[in-house]
């Protein structure tokens, strides 16, 4: 059941999420700064074509705030409000429920990704 609601997720919505973490990780790899904040984008890309059946947990700390405040400004307000949008255009209808609440939930990381680690469920 997993690998067909992830088959959909890909079909719907998964593409264009990870092309969005795609796009947002290579531009923060054009400076040396903030290149873990674009290694952690790849990481988020490579989850956006396959989520169902992963979670992720933050690992909170005073380094990780300041990178996640700074990734806020420059990308992830953008993310999040897409994954929103997608997830309530998702919830429309009975069958996409699972997809939106998945939409719903990685808007979340959109938010934090730094010091985000993924564990299977």
């Amino acid at each position: 059941m997993r690998n067909l609601a992830n088959f959909f997720w890909l079909l719907i919505c998964g593409w264009f999420f990870a092309l969005l973490w795609l796009i947002f990780g290579l531009l923060w790899c054009v400076t040396v700064i903030g290149l873990p904040i674009g290694l952690q984008c790849f990481k988020c890309a490579r989850l956006m074509l396959w989520p169902f059946g992963y979670d992720f947990v933050l690992e909170p700390g005073p380094f990780k705030f300041v990178i996640n405040v700074l990734w806020l400004v420059f990308g992830g307000l953008e993310i999040c409000f897409a994954q929103l949008v997608i997830g309530v255009i998702c919830c429309i209808t009975i069958i996409g429920i699972p997809l939106g609440l998945q939409c719903f939930k990685l808007a979340k990381l959109a938010l934090m990704p730094i010091g985000a680690h993924l564990e299977r469920k």
